[in-house]
């Protein structure tokens, strides 16, 4: 091994804490910066990559077999701009019931409309669709249900008693569409026999463009297509864009404050580094000068010392890029199972790009005090020794020294002053520590908070779905027999059970709305619905038919605003209504009044069906329950609890923010020991001559504590306004990734009994910090303090 490699093993492995700080520090750094960047890339990734390998379509357009014929719309594959099509393909919408089944569900009992289309074969040059179980249905009498909202499993039936024939059809496999071109597929054979006695299947083509990535370009490929055909042929046109904004939703939430985390750490690194590569060159001038005096050139000096931080980075960053993709995990797989790309992780180039980004950073925060080592002239270094220059500090010294306060307190509180430079910068590190915190407490709160909100879709205490889940069987009894039951029924039998005190229903069917592609869904709320509203934005919830309220992701769609009036459109009728409030909510959805839908002949899922039950003070709930539950057995379904609670997300971003925030502060605390450590080495004789003098080893701890109680209480105050204004800027970038409005409650989160830790929090990460070296000088023997040099 060369002299100077001696030089910078010696170094790294005799300064343990610095080494450790920069090694943290980096590793900080590295994990919030390859996150940052990963899910920013990745929030497009998992749709884009699954997008391109299956050919999605750009444009899912149906036509009405009433004004076009099947050679017009297959004409349409040669319209301007279109470079791949499939179909056209024989479509229907029908409304099955539930057939023999292993799921518990009642037979007979009917199903929402789906949407089957007669497909022969999975493949094509357009939205090639993955099999996520079973096979494809080859033969008549067989199906193929789209996999993400199947209501039944392969080998499950689907029974059509209301068609000519009653046909039934069985599940043979469980596919996925990646632009939801269908919610069920069946052989074109098959399909005749699905359509009721004088109607005609409708044609479906599946399109994709040379430009397609907008909005304003998927309108202008829709206008041409709609110029190749009769006026009024396409019925509906459904964008990939609609799909590709619902996909990035999930990882999207994460980037705002994953950013926030990454610039903090980022900042923090080149700081400490830059402190502890100066300390160690301030510390180390009687060994430099040695070792131009055996030879070493400036450029070897400048090496020595840029070796010394660059050997821990090294090994910092490679466990960040560890540590980023392990925390990557729970959102890169939510988007990974939604559209079937696999378990997905970070870029590699993302990991690369960080590190030696991050390497860099420290190259450069350490070549300025290295650079000041190289030009040190040999004798120069020699006689300076590490004795701090005279002067510095000296009158506020002097000045706190008249103060009547016990004589460590004062030597601590003027400790600072000697080494300004090296002061601010542990204020600096303590005041982003102060920022972290501050930050993912209130994330934390506000996240805690729109879950709260998030809840409200489904009050009070007990949920009743009209299609969940059957009661639970009794050993050794038949299963009794089960009857179909209306919403009607179910009300009747709520409102008569003893302990209810209020109740509402909802139920979930679609609309078309102007501005908007494609049906919306709309939840139709009977019964008094005031005591369990969404919680609100703005506005009022409505109180009456004829008004609705509405997420925000729905007025920026729509360009409207709260007291505008909308039109619903259902099978060829038409309804006004006046948009009263803004709710939070993350989907496209209209909330209203049932009878708002009136005259629209829009029919009510029936298995969206749900009943949300308040109960009467003092009563138990799963005596209610089990009473309910005996009530309702005759038709196949059992009262739940409602349990709302933390969704995995939300959890995932807490227990992100959570662990971001503490390798802050635990950076913070290494920069604050690493800084007094380097005062102790440096002013070992002051503490010597200290000892000498009678100063006893809790005066010591106190001197050295109290010189960074000061920085502390300081820098912690002025984090907290920062943390604070940094919360009010990254969550509403949040909720506008997640295509909402956050509700102001959910932002004013810093309350006193908030604020009263935080003012504590600097003070604790500076006290932390210097408590090791305090307890180092107060252990030191005063001859050996006298001895050192």
């Amino acid at each position: 091994m060369s002299a100077l490699g001696k030089v910078v093993r010696a170094g790294v492995g005799r300064r343990r804490v610095q080494t450790l700080a920069v090694l943290l520090t980096v590793l900080t750094a590295v994990t919030a910066s390859v996150l940052a960047a990963g899910l920013l890339i990745a929030s497009r990734a998992p749709f884009d990559t699954a997008f391109a390998a299956r050919r999605g379509a750009h444009l899912t357009a149906e036509y009405d077999p009433a004004r076009s014929t099947e050679a017009q719309v297959a004409a349409t594959a040669r319209a301007a701009g279109v470079t791949a099509s499939a179909g056209p393909y024989p479509v229907l919408s029908v409304s099955p019931r539930i057939g023999a089944n292993t799921s518990g569900m009642p037979v007979g009992r009917e199903m929402e409309s789906l949407r089957i289309v007669g497909r022969a074969e999975p493949g094509g040059a357009v939205d090639a669709l993955r099999l996520a179980s079973g096979r494809w249905a080859n033969g008549p009498g067989e199906v193929v249900l789209e996999a993400r909202n199947a209501p039944l499993d392969v080998g499950d039936r689907l029974a059509f008693p209301d068609l000519p024939g009653g046909p039934s059809l069985t599940v043979v496999g469980l596919a996925e569409s990646m632009t939801a071109s269908a919610d069920a597929w069946v052989p074109p054979a098959t399909l005749a026999r699905l359509a009721p006695s004088g109607a005609r299947p409708g044609y479906q083509m599946l399109y994709r463009f040379h430009e397609a990535a907008t909005d304003a370009q998927i309108g202008a490929d829709r206008a041409v297509l709609a110029a190749a055909v009769p006026p009024g042929a396409i019925t509906s046109a459904g964008s990939y864009l609609t799909v590709e904004r619902a996909a990035e939703k999930s990882s999207a939430t994460f980037v705002p404050f994953v950013v926030a985390f990454g610039a903090l750490g980022l900042v923090m690194s080149v700081l400490v580094i830059a402190v502890v590569v100066g300390g160690s060159v301030s510390a180390a001038t009687r060994r430099i000068g040695i070792l131009k005096s055996l030879g070493f050139t400036p450029e070897q000096v400048v090496r020595a010392y840029l070796g010394q931080a660059l050997i821990p980075a090294s090994l910092g960053a490679p466990v960040g890029v560890l540590l980023a993709n392990l925390l990557a995990v729970p959102v890169m797989g939510e988007a990974a199972n939604a559209y079937g790309t696999g378990s997905l992780t970070i870029a590699p180039w993302v990991d690369l790009a960080v590190v030696a980004g991050a390497l860099t950073a420290v190259a450069g925060a350490a070549l300025v005090p290295a650079l000041r080592g190289g030009r040190l002239r040999p004798v120069e270094a020699l006689t300076t020794g590490r004795t701090p220059r005279a002067g510095r500090g000296r009158a506020v010294r002097a000045l706190l020294g008249r103060l009547p306060l016990p004589r460590p307190v004062s030597l601590g509180l003027g400790g600072p002053f000697a080494r300004p430079g090296r002061s601010a910068t542990m204020i600096a590190a303590v005041l982003l520590g102060s920022v972290g915190v501050t930050f993912a407490l209130g994330l934390t709160l506000s996240l805690n908070g729109i879950q709260d909100g998030m809840n409200r879709k489904s009050p009070g205490a007990v949920v009743v779905q009209a299609f969940g889940p059957p009661p639970a069987p009794v050993p050794g009894a038949a299963a009794p027999p089960v009857r179909q039951a209306d919403p009607e029924t179910i009300s009747a039998l709520v409102r008569a059970q003893p302990g209810t005190r209020r109740f509402f229903r909802t139920g979930q069917t679609k609309v078309a709305v102007a501005g908007l592609a494609g049906p919306t869904e709309v939840v139709a709320y009977t019964g008094d619905s005031s005591w369990g509203p969404y919680q609100m934005v703005a506005g009022s919830w409505f109180d009456g038919p004829g008004q609705v309220v509405v997420p925000g992701g729905f007025l920026t769609a729509t360009g409207t605003r709260l007291g505008d009036t909308v039109t619903l459109t259902a099978n060829g009728h038409q309804a006004r209504v006046r948009i009263v409030g803004e709710a939070f909510a993350t989907r496209q959805v209209i909330l209203t009044d049932a009878r708002s839908l009136d005259g629209l002949d829009a029919r009510v899922i029936p298995e969206s069906v749900e009943f949300d039950i308040d109960l009467a003070l003092g009563t138990d709930q799963q005596s209610y329950l089990d009473a309910l539950t005996l009530r309702l057995a005759p038709y196949g379904i059992s009262a739940q609890p409602n349990r709302g609670g933390l969704s995995s997300m939300a959890a995932s971003m807490d227990a992100l923010a959570a662990t971001l925030a503490l390798m802050l502060v635990a950076v913070a605390g290494l920069g604050v020991l690493n800084t007094v450590l380097l005062d102790i080495r440096e002013r070992i004789r002051d503490f010597g001559i200290h000892r000498a003098l009678g100063m006893t080893p809790r005066q010591t701890v106190t001197m050295i504590l109290t010189s960074v109680t000061g920085i502390g209480a300081v820098a912690g105050l002025a984090g907290i306004p920062i943390g604070i204004a940094l919360h009010g800027y990254v969550v509403p970038q949040m909720g506008r990734a997640a295509g909402t409005t956050i509700p102001t409650a959910d932002l004013a989160v810093y309350h006193g009994w908030v604020l009263a830790p935080l003012l504590l929090a600097g003070l604790l990460m500076a006290v932390g910090g210097a408590l090791l070296p305090a307890g180092w000088a107060a252990r030191m023997g005063t001859a050996v303090a006298l001895r050192t040099e």
